[in-house]
């Protein structure tokens, strides 16, 4: 039975799924740990889902400077433009910033440090840490795995 309430209702939740109000809980990606084993490779299971760590310049992301956008290797979700990464010399993919909502951040105090662990905000996998001594315009390092990335050109 249609009735004004029901009507109301009806564009009232249109108009939120519309605005995007509804999009942050259902662009969630949960997944079982068995299925993240089966998608990922070792080493990025390692990274993602168990907070590892790649050994320092081993990624061919290091050096990747083609214009483009590095994206999630877990659920290919946009992270990072090109125009943010530099060579910060650690070892690791560096940025100055991530893109506009694409990533959570939470305190690490792991390995008797206090550090800033950034994670992707679609699939919750661990990428590396942010730190307060990059360049400007930011003055952060986003030093992320490069196992935890992948590549698309622009």
């Amino acid at each position: 039975m249609l009735t004004r309430r029901t009507t109301l209702g009806f564009f009232a939740g249109a108009a939120l799924a519309a605005s995007g109000g509804a999009r942050a809980a259902e662009d969630k990606l949960e997944r079982s740990d068995a299925e993240w084993r089966k998608l990922l490779t070792p080493d990025q299971y390692a990274v993602l889902r168990k907070e590892g760590t790649e050994r320092a310049f081993t990624s061919p992301l290091l050096h990747e400077e083609r214009k483009g956008v590095f994206t999630c290797a877990g659920c290919d979700l946009d992270l990072f433009s090109s125009t943010t990464k530099f060579d910060s010399g650690t070892g690791w993919p560096s940025f100055w910033a991530p893109l506009d909502k694409a990533v959570n951040e939470k305190e690490d105090r792991s390995y008797g440090m206090v550090r800033t662990a950034v994670a992707c905000r679609r699939c919750d996998g661990h990428l590396g840490h942010v730190f307060n001594d990059g360049p400007k315009p930011t003055g952060l390092r986003y030093c992320m795995n490069g196992v935890a990335l992948k590549f698309k050109t622009a």
